[in-house]
């Protein structure tokens, strides 16, 4: 795939990502979003995998998890880690996740943890509306939104979770959560703040 501008920084601290996204408790990270998470078995999309830990957690809860990185070292260190799970990982990104069949509907959960930063205004808009397409009615799409200098990753932008609620009704879904200004689930990161946002796309959905 092309180069990513939001991949820019990571080349420069590939080892140091994935052992610390891999020691990040999956049922911390993603606490806000779990309850809305299926008990049963049901299809994901991981978008912006990273070191793979979330894709390859929801698989062992018995999801059957589509998993989309861009960053190469990231993709391959993934699927060597998880190789023996149901996860099947593909070289992608946002706006437009063209390695995405153009079925919609084809999702039940989408998980988007630490990708907007990386996204501007416009790609955000577009992001947004390929992410509603593909949820199946009754769907729903977890996305964290952060704040502060940059990390690893040098390619940001600020976020703002007021307009993302806009811009995601703007595409029909609905807001079932916003929590603003939590803290870093990376200790020492006192400058850096998250939302976490919870959409649902209507079972009477009409485009």
């Amino acid at each position: 795939m092309e180069h990513i501008p939001g991949t820019q920084g990571y080349e420069n601290a590939v080892q140091k990502f994935l052992e610390v996204s891999r020691a990040l408790p999956f049922d911390e990270v993603n606490a806000a979003y779990l309850d809305f998470l299926p008990r049963d078995p049901c299809r994901v999309l991981d978008v912006g995998a990273g070191a793979g830990q979330n894709a390859a957690a929801l698989a062992k809860l018995g999801h059957t998890v589509t998993a989309v990185e861009p960053f190469a070292p990231f993709l391959e260190a993934a699927r060597r880690a998880y190789a023996d799970l149901n996860v099947v990982w593909k070289d992608d990104c946002l706006p437009r996740l063209q390695s995405i069949a153009e079925n919609n509907g084809q999702f039940d959960f989408i998980l988007v943890q630490a990708v907007w930063h990386h996204l501007n205004e416009e790609e955000r808009r577009i992001a947004l509306q390929r992410l509603a397409d593909l949820l199946d009615k009754g769907g729903v799409c977890a996305l964290s939104l952060r704040n502060g200098p940059a990390g690893l990753g040098t390619h940001v932008f600020p976020t703002d979770g007021t307009q993302t609620i806009c811009d995601a009704e703007q595409c029909g879904l609905k807001t079932k959560r916003h929590l603003a200004n939590q803290p870093s689930y990376i200790k020492g990161k006192t400058d850096v703040v998250w939302s976490h946002l919870v959409f649902e796309k209507p079972k009477r959905f009409k485009p």
